[in-house]
């Protein structure tokens, strides 16, 4: 079976091939320019990760909604459940850029940072 991804890592944007066998196992992966793409193939076929921004509302702030950000990547199959629990956080103003807003979200050991001072 053949698995064609686009690369992510870099802006060159790859068009990365991956053999597998019957059982989805990696046997051969082709058409990265770098080892970067060799590893998020693997990665990508064996556990998805991904970074999240979003906005959170805040009280006496400048604007209404407040840029946040993880602190690490998290599992793709738990995008859904921290998008819910981001949706039920509000912040008080002031906020410094780098503030945690929420520690340890949906038990995943990254913080919901503000990517902003506000």
């Amino acid at each position: 079976m053949e698995k064609k991804l686009t690369c992510i890592v870099c802006p060159m944007g790859c068009e990365i091939t991956v053999d597998l066998d019957d059982k989805g196992n990696i046997l051969s992966i082709s058409g990265n320019t770098c080892n970067r793409g060799e590893e998020y193939a693997k990665n990508e076929l064996t556990h998805p990760m991904r970074q999240l921004t979003s906005t959170v509302g805040i009280d006496g702030g400048i604007y209404n909604r407040l840029p946040v950000i993880l602190s690490d990547n998290i599992p793709r199959e738990k995008m859904f459940d921290v998008m819910e629990a981001i949706g039920k956080v509000r912040a008080k103003a002031p906020v410094k850029r780098g503030d945690v807003i929420l520690s340890d979200v949906c038990g995943l050991g990254v913080d919901l940072l503000a990517s902003r001072s506000m």
